[in-house]
């Protein structure tokens, strides 16, 4: 997650608190040009229900807040508020807190821009490349509403290495332009333009674009357009044309595929003589930093603290409560009691299973619950299975699990066991996890103080990682709003340093885009629909009050009336 263009160039207060309040919640913010003292900015704050609103100075030197702290530009001063360094308070002493940018949209769905992206950190990228005329364009942090081009030249710099051209892009009057005659009326006739011509420097160099650096990330909400850019160009290279066709969906898991290669941790623990029998594949075991460790082990026993299992959250969304899952195989017959330990001590209500329990003649996971209305051991506990149901695509089970010393402290355990997973592949529509997903969180919630969600197939990292990865991104999203940014590589690469191989197929990449895509319409679908008319062939009747409560029904006509939870209800006049 990037704070990216919370500067909306071309807003007034009302229409920002307009925003704020339809898409934003407490903590959210934008930065806008004053109206009232041209040259100064406005920090739009939504505090509670209501939007404050905070003058920031422009001197021509450094911006301020009313005589605070003095920044170079106006990035480090929000950026300042928003890693809590500062204090913000209104008039009346009410706590300001900057906690979730509202960003405009992009300018461009184009790959090659870059968002909020400091200088240096574009010269790391295009150095990385190594190539000259790679090129990006990003949003300049000294002059909020304007853009930068950064370059890779031919020419080299006194430590070896490329130097990099940043261009400034001046947005004048809805145009965009570098200085000149030229103007365009997008970035991305502007980059064509240039890539054709090239610029030439004050210094007189020539600068050519030639190849694009791509950013991963993406305004959620434009992420349908980014899912269309990727299927155009998603072929694998063909033989002997090297590195350059490489593009779309294939090009991103690819370079992550390189990415993994290089984390290098510790698996210590799976590795040991005692625990290789615990493992269901050889190869697949966990990292020893985030594995979960068995508190009721015989300290006599080596080993006996051991699970193929990891814990897994979201480390770059510090203002948002933490979500934690824990990632784990499939249950082979040996292993079944220590599941049940870890169940017991992680406090868990939920269990996602993503497979079935053989798939193809080959065993992906032991049964480790009972069948429907029986119970059977695991260790130290007692299992029963109450009830079992089953739905379009998944089945649920509602378990209990007690210490067989202590019946009376029994727990319920929910099981979804999601059924409609091919065992080579992906689902052919994302609707079916999504609506699955909405279930299994549903239920999460109805228990507050309960422990970690455990997610599982067999190895516990391909349909487990693509599982755990979608529903952090839709929790981000349900947080902070469909305008955030995310990058779907960035999520990968983050659970796949906690645990080894998450999301192994490109297949499975893409199905996360359409996943996310798709959440992402229809939360914009259900954003813009309209309040449930009356049958328009029904005179609606006196308000409906239920006596018990003596509260109006969500809709007063007939046909909605019998929808309501209680069964007494009186017509009020």
């Amino acid at each position: 997650l990037t704070v990216r263009v919370w500067f909306h160039r071309d807003i007034t207060g009302l229409q920002a608190e307009d925003m704020l309040k339809s898409r934003g919640i407490h903590g959210s913010f934008l930065a806008r040009p004053s109206k009232k003292n041209v040259g100064d900015f406005s920090l739009s704050v939504r505090v509670g229900e209501l939007v404050t609103h905070i003058r920031i100075q422009n001197t021509g030197d450094y911006y301020d807040l009313y005589g605070g702290e003095k920044f170079a530009t106006l990035s480090e001063l929000v950026e300042f508020y928003t890693a809590e360094n500062g204090i913000l308070q209104d008039k009346d002493g009410t706590q300001i807190e900057l906690k979730y940018p509202l960003n405009c949209s992009d300018p461009t769905t184009e790959r090659w821009y870059h968002g909020h992206l400091s200088g240096p950190n574009a010269e790391k990228l295009l150095a990385a490349r190594d190539e000259s005329g790679t090129f990006l364009v990003r949003e300049s942090l000294s002059k909020p509403g304007d853009f930068v081009l950064s370059v890779l030249t031919d020419e080299r710099t006194k430590t070896g290495g490329r130097r990099v051209s940043h261009i400034k892009i001046m947005c004048q009057n809805e145009r965009y332009t570098v200085g000149g005659s030229e103007a365009f009326d997008t970035l991305t006739d502007l980059v064509d333009y240039y890539k054709r011509k090239g610029i030439e420097e004050i210094s007189g160099n020539w600068v050519h674009l030639k190849q694009p650096y791509y950013s991963t990330r993406v305004n959620a909400a434009d992420i349908e357009s980014r899912v269309k850019q990727l299927d155009q160009t998603s072929e694998k290279p063909k033989e002997g044309e090297g590195e350059k066709s490489k593009a779309g969906f294939w090009e991103e898991f690819d370079a992550l595929q390189k990415l993994e290669a290089k984390v290098k941790k510790s698996r210590e623990e799976g590795q040991r003589p005692e625990n290789k029998s615990k493992n269901r594949y050889k190869n697949i075991l966990p990292f020893n930093d985030t594995r979960v460790i068995l508190q009721s082990a015989d300290p006599n026993v080596v080993g006996s603290d051991y699970i193929n299992a990891n814990y897994v959250k979201v480390c770059f969304l510090k203002p948002l409560s933490q979500k934690v899952y824990i990632a784990t195989q499939g249950c082979l017959a040996t292993t079944v009691n220590d599941f049940w330990q870890m169940v017991w001590q992680e406090r868990t209500s939920v269990i996602v299973m993503t497979t079935r329990e053989v798939e193809k003649g080959r065993n992906k996971c032991v049964p480790y619950w009972p069948d429907v209305h029986t119970s059977k051991p695991a260790g130290a506990y007692m299992v029963t299975c109450e009830l079992e149901r089953e739905a379009t695509d998944y089945k649920v089970r509602m378990l209990n699990i007690a210490p067989v010393d202590r019946p009376q402290e029994s727990r319920a355990i929910w099981h979804y066991q999601y059924l409609s997973w091919p065992d080579h592949g992906v689902p052919e529509q994302p609707g079916g996890v999504l609506s699955f997903l909405t279930q299994v969180n549903a239920k999460q919630d109805e228990y507050p103080h309960s422990g970690p969600m455990i997610i599982h197939c067999s190895a516990g990292i391909g349909r487990t990682g693509t599982i755990v990865v979608i529903d952090m991104i839709i929790s981000t999203i349900d947080n902070i709003g469909i305008d955030c940014d995310i990058d779907i590589p960035k999520y990968i690469q983050m659970v796949r340093e906690q645990r080894s191989g998450m999301v192994q197929t490109e297949a499975q990449y893409k199905f996360i885009y359409l996943a996310v895509s798709e959440y992402i319409q229809t939360t914009k679908a259900k954003d813009c629909a309209p309040p449930l008319p009356c049958p328009p062939d029904i005179t609606p009747p006196p308000l409906l009050l239920c006596a018990e409560c003596r509260q109006p029904p969500a809709c007063t006509a007939p046909a909605r009336a019998n929808a309501v939870n209680h069964d007494v209800l009186e017509r009020s006049g």
